[in-house]
This record gives C-alpha cells, sequence and structure tokens, in this order.
C-alpha cells in the first residue's frame, strides 16, 4: 500500500520536460504555508513556513496561465526579469469569512497551504486576494532561496495509502488524495469501502467519465483518536485528524476543517494536487473550496450525490446554482460578472455561455419552479434525464433569486437529484481537465 512519490532526494537535474519547467523549475514540490488574518483594522497575509519535497504531480504546460480567476492568485516570479515562472489561483474559507457577521467586530486568521513547484534558482513568491468585486484585497510577496537552511525538507515517511482509481503517472494526471478523518486504524476498511464508492460515483458523470485515464484517486489512512466528528448543534466534540466540525459560520450543515496544514502534512510523500476529506458521520453536510479542498460526509443517504456536488465546487470551481428567496445573500453583486462559468450576472454574458444558446431563445429564458416534496422532485429530476436540457438564461442563481442566471432550469450544481450536469457545466469541466492535462 506504501510507495513514495519519488526518492528522498529532491530532482534538480535535467528532465525530459517542456523547456520553461525545465528551465526554471526542478522535479519537486515547495509547499508554502500562510496564515490570512483579518477583521477590523484590514486584512494581513502572512507567512508561516516553506518546506519541500521530492516529486512534483502539478502541471509541467500552460505555468504562466491560469484556467478560471478564483478568488486569489499565488505567483511564482523571476526576481531579476519579474517574468511569471508559475501561477495558479483559489478560493478559501477567509475569504467567505470576511463577509459573515462576526468579521464585523472579531478579528480571525485562518490556515492556507499551497504548492508550487520547486524553482531552481531564487524566485519571489506573491499571495494576492481580492473581494467579490474582484478588486484586491490583501497581498503578500516573499524572497525563497535554495540555500535556505529554514526550508524543511520533507515527505520522507507518508501514511499508508491505496490507489483506488489510477488512470495515469502522477505527472501526467490529475491527482486527488482522499483523506480519512474520524476513522479509527481499525475502521479503515469502511474508509476505503466508501472512498470507492465515492470514486465511481464521481467517474460515473460526464465528463468525467469520457476523461477517466486522465485521473487517479489515492486514498489515505489518515488515522484519528475517535470516531465521528465534531456536531457544536448537539454538543458533540471528536477528537480527530483534522478538527472538522459542523456549524462553519453558525450554518448548521457547513462542514470544514480550520487545520489546513495538517491535511498537507499528512500527504507528504504522496502525489496529489487536489484534496477530498471523507468524514465518518451520517450527518448531512459538507463544503467544497476551489483548489483548496472538499469534505464530504460518508455515511449518509445524500453522501454520493453531495460528493459530486462539492467535487464542483473544489476541482471545478463551478458556482451554486440554487437561490433564496428569503434573506438573499451578497456573495455576488449584480453590477460584476462573477468569475464562475456556470453562473452571469449579464455584465459579461458574452464571456459566458452565449454560443451555446439557440437562436430565438429569449434572454432571460422563461421557466417554472414547481418546487415539490422530496420524492416528486426524485422524479422529475429522473424525467429530466431523458430529455434534453434547453441552455439558455434562467434567473436564480448563487444563492439570489433576482439578478443573477443559470444555464438551464436544474444542474446537478442545483439539485441534489439532477442525474447530470448541465452542457454549460460540462464543457466548463472538460476544458478544466484539458488545461491541467493537455500540453
Amino acid at each position: 500500500m506504501k510507495k513514495l512519490l519519488a526518492s528522498a532526494m529532491l530532482v534538480c537535474a535535467t528532465q525530459m520536460w517542456g523547456a520553461d519547467f525545465n528551465e526554471n523549475f526542478c522535479d519537486s514540490t515547495l509547499r508554502v504555508d500562510y496564515i490570512f488574518g483579518g477583521g477590523p483594522g484590514g486584512i494581513n497575509v502572512m507567512l508561516d513556513a516553506q518546506s519541500k519535497s521530492a516529486g512534483w504531480a502539478g502541471r509541467r504546460h500552460h505555468l504562466n496561465e491560469t484556467p478560471l480567476a478564483g478568488n486569489g492568485t499565488i505567483l511564482v516570479t523571476d526576481p531579476l526579469s519579474g517574468d511569471t515562472l508559475y501561477r495558479n489561483t483559489f478560493s478559501s474559507l477567509f475569504q467567505e469569512w470576511i463577509y459573515t457577521p462576526e468579521a464585523g467586530v472579531n478579528r480571525r486568521s485562518f490556515e492556507n497551504s499551497f504548492l508550487v513547484p520547486l524553482p531552481r534558482r531564487e524566485a519571489d513568491i506573491t499571495v494576492s486576494l481580492r473581494d467579490n468585486r474582484h478588486e484586491e484585497i490583501g497581498r503578500l510577496t516573499h524572497r525563497y532561496r535554495p540555500d535556505d537552511e529554514l526550508v524543511a525538507l520533507r515527505g520522507n515517511n507518508p501514511l499508508p495509502f491505496k490507489y483506488i482509481h489510477k488512470g495515469g503517472d502522477p505527472e501526467n494526471a490529475i491527482d486527488i488524495a482522499m483523506l480519512a478523518e474520524g476513522y479509527r486504524p481499525e475502521e479503515m476498511d469502511s474508509f476505503i469501502s466508501s472512498a470507492s464508492k465515492i470514486v465511481n460515483e464521481i467517474l460515473s458523470y460526464e465528463p468525467y467519465a469520457s476523461h477517466k485515464d486522465k485521473f487517479n484517486f489515492v486514498a489515505v489512512m489518515s488515522p484519528s483518536r475517535e470516531s465521528g466528528v465534531s456536531v457544536p448543534l448537539k454538543n458533540q466534540w471528536r477528537d480527530t485528524a483534522f478538527g472538522s466540525h459542523y456549524s462553519t459560520f453558525y450554518s448548521s450543515r457547513y462542514l470544514t476543517t480550520p487545520h489546513v496544514k495538517k491535511l498537507h502534512q499528512s500527504l507528504e510523500g504522496v502525489p496529489y494536487e487536489h484534496i477530498i476529506i471523507l468524514v465518518n458521520t451520517d450527518e448531512y453536510g459538507g463544503g467544497g473550496i476551489y483548489n483548496s479542498y472538499q469534505i464530504a460526509a460518508a455515511n449518509n443517504q445524500l453522501t454520493l450525490p453531495v460528493a459530486v456536488h462539492e467535487f464542483g465546487h473544489s476541482f471545478g470551481g463551478l458556482a451554486d446554482e440554487y437561490f433564496y428567496t428569503e434573506n438573499e445573500d451578497s456573495t455576488y453583486p449584480l453590477d460584476i460578472e462573477p468569475w464562475e462559468q456556470n453562473i452571469t450576472t449579464l455584465v459579461d454574458f458574452p464571456s459566458k455561455w452565449v454560443d451555446m444558446i439557440k437562436p430565438g431563445t429569449p434572454v432571460p429564458t422563461p421557466w417554472v419552479d414547481n418546487g415539490g416534496t422530496r420524492e416528486e422532485r426524485m422524479k422529475e429530476a429522473a424525467a429530466a434525464g431523458t430529455k434534453p436540457e434547453i441552455v439558455g438564461v434562467y434567473e436564480g442563481g448563487g444563492y439570489k433569486a433576482k439578478g443573477v442566471y443559470r444555464p438551464v432550469e436544474t444542474c446537478r450544481m442545483r439539485d441534489n437529484y439532477h442525474p447530470s450536469f448541465c452542457p454549460v457545466c460540462e464543457r466548463s469541466l472538460t476544458r478544466l481537465i484539458d488545461f491541467y492535462t493537455l500540453p
């Protein structure tokens, strides 16, 4: 079950990769840990630690490009020329928190960790955060030096892991690590069983089903002292590997972990780019943060559809297409075009799915919300899976009933009972897969 990503020695010899990667980076990983903090008085981005490990599982082409804007960017630049050597984007739990009532009265800190290819020479690393108007709200630049003795060498003793699905070599595929949360050592068979079900479910959806050879899923057996997970509303607190808990931001079903650094430490020596945390609980809930992590309850009756939905967030950068008729959320200002590809405010609709709409389709596109019980919605969703979806511009999405629009009446990003992603989501996911895996 145990196999190291590469030898304990960092690889900086010439490799047979693209010229830009080979010239600027070793076949190794630099992990940079940060603290994002803020509240009344402003926002701060602080460096916590740097560490390096053998092997690089990320992309080796399109190094200075990004497929999606996200809510933040990490850059590796040449300090002499100023050229961008590597770029990636992300979102963070901290950037959700700054829009909560608590952020107006308290200052809090959040852990964040990012992986970049290990620079051969001195390099500047810049992390920047943006708000929901796409304006920069925080920035930090620091220097990486190859001879810095405080950059720790990691990755010699990984936890036991097992491939659930292996489509290709780590350097050519998209690598997803699945971590056990709330599983005692004697419960790991249950973790592997649940991980296998979730992987099979994800890979049954298009466009993943047609690209199985481009994904690797590896289950990492991270042990906890106690079974289960913390549920604050029930006054249940468990001693688990990553301290995950419900009631994030006082939302009962929002399940997250504050210990992001521990996630990455548990994966040292394992090839990964994306993280899924699988939690030993039957409580409904979960979460997915773009290029940060996904977390899912393992034993709920809706575990499988929720896992697919949250993977759409954490891997695919897709937005929620559901909405509230009361207490609307302020995530998406109506005068700003969202960066997510499956919703629009019509501010810059030509950048979205206008080319997928048949001539004559009205914009906005009329639709009827039938509501109904869970059983009725399941039947409707099953029936919808047998008929072609009409791509249009349907009002309601991004937690707002008015002013934000989605591509179809319903989709996997709107309803747990819908059997597929809509054509717009499928196209966005396909483009993302191609970006990561094609030169």
